[in-house]
């Protein structure tokens, strides 16, 4: 049995209107619609992409809660930051594997943002001995991470992978090495984006996610891999 029937016009709706409204008095007030337009049909994404996951990858969870699951929580954390707007004004959906205890876990992702839709797989921002682990296996097994960037699945669905890298090789690493500019990476994903939300408004807009993460496998493999973990 699916759940999921798209996220309707009410779900944009209602960022729409939060993007105007970005404060505690009005988001108390709609939060019932919240619940029912945004949170339920995020819900029964979940549900039906944990049933698509189990086909690519058995380790990687789909946790159906709005609070401490597969959901990004619509608060945001302002304290350091310029911007003191109290919510956010985006879904996001994170499918990370098992073992992971935050966003800069491996994962699969969806972002939900009217004009920055996109989703994929990879690791954002990972602590430095996940980083380090992912760097050294492109450094010395320099033919494996070929496979990823060369792989035809990858290429056809992103074109190439993305993640912001340093100005300069990381300390300990051959400046000349072939994947230097991989090596200088922070963050590496998989991500194809949609320019066009209505398109999300379909219970097809599932099987397009779920292609597009079982064509981002290559690269969560190779992280795993790195990490000395089961993808």
């Amino acid at each position: 049995m699916s759940y999921f029937k798209g996220f309707k016009p009410e779900f944009w709706q209602f960022f729409d209107e939060i993007k105007e409204n970005n404060n505690r008095e009005w988001f108390t007030k709609n939060k019932p619609r919240y619940e029912a337009d945004v949170v339920t049909p995020c819900m029964d994404f979940i549900v039906d992409m944990g049933e698509r996951l189990k086909e690519i990858s058995p380790h990687y969870t789909a946790i159906p809660k709005k609070s401490g699951g597969s959901m990004f929580r619509i608060y945001r954390d302002a304290r350091f930051s310029k911007n003191k707007n109290p919510y956010k004004e985006n879904a996001g959906i994170q499918f990370r594997h098992k073992l992971g205890k935050n966003a800069h876990a491996p994962g699969f992702y969806l972002n939900l943002k009217k004009d920055s839709i996109f989703y994929g797989g990879g690791i954002w921002l990972p602590e430095s001995g996940t980083l380090g682990d992912i760097r050294d296996r492109i450094c010395y097994y320099p033919k494996k991470w070929q496979a990823v960037i060369e792989n035809v699945h990858i290429i056809n669905t992103f074109g190439e992978l993305h993640g912001d890298g340093l100005k300069r090789p990381p300390r300990g690493y051959d400046g000349d090495h072939k994947y230097i500019e991989d090596i200088k990476r922070k963050s590496f994903f998989a991500m194809k984006e949609e320019k066009d939300f209505k398109r999300t408004q379909s219970a097809d807009f599932l099987d397009e996610v779920a292609k597009t993460f079982d064509a981002a496998s290559p690269l969560l493999a190779f992280i795993c891999d790195a990490k000395g973990i089961e993808f």
